[in-house]
């Protein structure tokens, strides 16, 4: 099957297209991008490849999803910026994508198997995982990371090079200012730390005996104790749950976290 594209879609010859896309009416498709297979761009989908614009395979854009330059004054259009995207995503109504800059890495980058809900915005040098999901008017800041699993709820915004955990759950209408623990649940305006995402870690079928381990784990690092201070603690726990990989990789985010000096997310 060749490529089904609608008349009124504009592609230039700069761009570079597989097998079996579908480009429905009033897409624009302009500069250096290569659109891999299976792809459908519903309508009026516009993506201008400025610097380097790389989609994999079985994508589906919906009307008005927008893949342009980056919001950012310090963009000088640099010919190397990168945005990459990986395989089987769904960017809904007005989701946008922006490429890398001279100030990050050059590279925005997403993984695979991704829900962007309406309207939500991924910035500039950022670099997504997969099997995330944005909820509606999530707003994602310039040089953010986010791990595999995470749910971003509608209408949170996160900050500027904050890491987001995998596996973790920021609530609804959050606005998260601090790291966030992988497994963690965030919630609220600062977001602080309400607990680990349980409801989460039984649906992806984590064993009883994982989450034990990161719910001690997580009670010995954020209780306060006269013993040990927050290094020791992690430390302490670090030793406690050795064979638990899940606590294992939680805590050696919060002792880089630490290590780095970087906000993070704690309870109240």
């Amino acid at each position: 099957m060749t490529n089904k594209i609608h008349p009124t879609a504009l592609i230039e010859d700069s761009v570079k297209l597989g097998k079996n896309n579908i480009i429905g009416p009033y897409c624009v498709l302009t500069g250096n991008i290569k659109l891999g297979n299976g792809n459908e761009l519903k309508s009026h989908v516009v993506m201008h490849g400025h610097g380097k614009t790389t989609i994999g395979d079985n994508n589906i854009f919906f009307p008005f999803s927008s893949f342009n330059v980056p919001q950012d004054k310090k963009f000088a259009g640099e010919e190397t910026a990168k945005l990459e995207i990986g395989d089987r995503n769904i960017f809904r109504e007005y989701s946008t994508a922006n490429p890398g800059t001279e100030a990050g890495s050059m590279l925005t980058k997403i993984g695979n198997d991704n829900l962007f809900m309406m309207s939500s915005h991924i910035a500039h040098d950022c670099e997504i995982g997969s099997n995330i999901v944005m909820a509606n008017s999530v707003a994602i800041a310039g040089h953010v990371t986010i791990g595999d699993y995470a749910t971003i709820g509608g209408l949170s915004a996160v900050l500027q090079r904050t890491r987001i955990g995998e596996h973790a759950m920021i609530g609804g209408m959050s606005a998260v200012a601090g790291d966030v623990i992988p497994y963690g649940m965030v919630v609220g305006d600062r977001a602080y730390l309400a607990g680990l995402n349980i409801v989460g870690l039984r649906r992806r079928g984590f064993s009883k005996e994982s989450m034990h381990g990161l719910r001690h784990a997580y009670e010995i690092v954020f209780a306060e104790s006269a013993d040990r201070n927050f290094s020791e603690r992690i430390e302490f726990a670090s030793e406690e749950f050795k064979s638990c990989a899940e606590a294992q990789n939680m805590l050696k985010f919060i002792s880089d976290n630490s290590l780095a000096s970087r906000s993070l997310c704690k309870p109240r």
